[in-house]
């Protein structure tokens, strides 16, 4: 099959009609999900151990499966590491994605002969979703680039292969989109993430490109570089036929005025929630709020609200019982073996019929040294805010406490890097703190009660943020900048790489 008639609309329209039609009956998939998970789990040590065979119900699992993170379930998947069958999934897993925990080290996630179309399938939907809905399909005429991390596969001593999820998805991306898809696997496999970078831009300034994806940050960078290679004033002088940008894994909204001077003008786009323990959600609308929840593909979903996660013994909602606008931490249970594991990230419903999801931050990066429970949602927000009132370009930004300043009252400390800074950064702050009262009542009585003063700015100097990341071992891939913190780890090494 060409990729024209992969992506053609008439197909386009048939398999988005049919997702719009079984979105409607999301909460009878879940069902179904819970019902295929339960019976395969069975079969496996993870199973056993946890009564399996006496659970038929979501109560029931829930009393015999407690919230998990990675370290609990660590020694199960050690055990699939080393190449036990069925431990958390019928036979073995086809491979780990390794990643980098902040606390757990690497981490090795399985993907399994049926978890893998959940990434494939619902990645091809997202564009689907778009060629229906819009009738434009320009983009396949032109060479795609996904900005991702190596696609080179190690074996473990199992012999199970493993690498980055990115990379092993490239593994699988249909062959109607490898004939036109950049970098070469070459320049895919380089894995220091600025050298890569520029070989990237070598192999694509004089193509056709039409279609770019990739984390906003990391598309930023390439953006800017290509635009100083080049000469030309931005991107769409580049590559004159760019028409879709395909994006995920942040809040867009603080980059968006950058990308359009760095552009030339507005880019249709498509925002995707994947993970490496499953494709979560798509963007299906570009007149609709939301990203619409993968129902019906191996995940069976709960979601604790979040100012409840730290409880000793959390409620656990499926998606019948969730409600609009409420902040959730999200549980996974997979086709993969990942079973009650919380991923870390928040969302809020933005709707119900059909299911659809914003996400709003990690459930551990939040600012509450006092007590406010700010979370990434509300300082992104006040941020739009800011900008909006006091034009201002803003590359990237982080917030954390000073709880202990030389002087005065305690605050909160934005570290900002600046495109373009405000008029006034003490103006600036002013609208960022009266946002921010507006948002969080916690927040508001700590300000008017003097426990806390209003925030401050602190301009932090271009590339400190890429200087961070690299101290870290976070530069490149698909790593993201934490928007907040409830300490000053992050801050402390931005002011450090702004201080070089």
């Amino acid at each position: 099959m060409g990729i024209k008639s992969a992506l053609s609309k008439p197909f386009a329209r048939q398999v988005a009609a049919k997702v719009a039609r079984e979105s409607r009956r999301a909460v009878y998939w879940q069902k179904k999900q819970f019902e295929m998970l339960i019976t395969e789990g069975r079969k496996t040590a993870f199973g056993k151990d946890h009564r399996f065979d006496q659970i038929s119900s979501p109560e029931e699992f829930r009393q015999a499966v407690p919230v998990l993170d990675y370290e609990v379930l660590k020694p199960y998947v050690d055990r699939a590491v080393n190449g036990e069958d069925s431990v958390l999934w019928p036979g073995k897993p086809l491979y780990f994605c390794k990643t980098s925990g902040t606390t757990s080290g690497t981490k090795y996630i399985p993907l399994t002969k049926a978890s893998m179309p959940n990434h494939i399938v619902s990645a091809r939907n997202a564009l689907l979703s778009y060629v229906a809905e819009t009738g434009k399909a320009e983009f396949v005429n032109g060479k795609m680039i996904f900005l991702q991390g190596s696609p080179e596969l190690q074996k473990l001593e199992s012999g199970i292969p493993f690498g980055r999820l990115s990379g092993i998805v490239a593994h699988h991306v249909p062959g109607y989109l490898q004939r036109n898809r950049l970098p070469s696997m070459e320049t895919n496999m380089i894995e220091e993430w600025e050298t890569k970078l520029e070989a990237v831009i070598d192999e694509t300034i004089d193509q056709n490109m039409t279609l770019i994806s990739g984390i906003p940050s990391w598309l930023q960078m390439y953006f800017e570089r290509l635009v100083e290679r080049s000469g030309k004033a931005n991107i769409k002088e580049i590559f004159p036929n760019f028409s879709l940008m395909v994006w995920g894994g942040v809040n867009f909204e603080p980059y968006r005025a950058r990308f359009l001077e760095l552009i030339g003008e507005a880019i249709p786009s498509i925002e995707t929630y994947p993970a490496s323990e499953g494709f979560i959600a798509y963007q299906n609308s570009q007149e609709e709020e939301g990203l619409l929840l993968t129902f019906d593909s191996g995940i069976w979903y709960e979601f604790i609200p979040a100012d409840k996660y730290f409880d000793e013994n959390p409620p656990r909602l499926s998606l019948a019982e969730v409600e609009i606008g409420v902040n959730y931490a999200v549980i996974l249970n997979t086709n993969a073996g990942m079973w009650s594991y919380s991923i870390g990230d928040t969302v809020r419903f933005v709707s119900l019929d059909p299911p659809k999801i914003k996400v709003t931050g990690r459930i551990k990066h939040f600012t509450s040294a006092f007590g406010e429970h700010v979370i990434a949602e509300e300082v992104e927000r006040a941020l739009t805010y800011a900008v909006g009132k006091m034009p201002a370009q803003v590359r990237e930004f982080h917030v954390a406490p000073e709880v202990n300043p030389s002087e005065g009252l305690p605050f909160h400390d934005w570290l900002i890097e600046f495109e373009e800074e405000p008029a006034s950064l003490e103006q600036f702050a002013a609208l960022l703190d009266e946002n921010m009262c507006d948002q969080n009542v916690y927040y508001k009585d700590l300000i008017t009660g003097s426990v806390l003063r209003a925030c401050k700015i602190r301009s932090v100097k271009r590339g400190s943020f890429e200087g961070m990341m690299r101290m870290r071992g976070k530069l490149g891939g698909q790593n993201k900048v934490p928007r907040l913190a409830n300490d000053r780890s992050i801050a402390d090494l931005v002011i450090q790489s702004s201080e070089q």
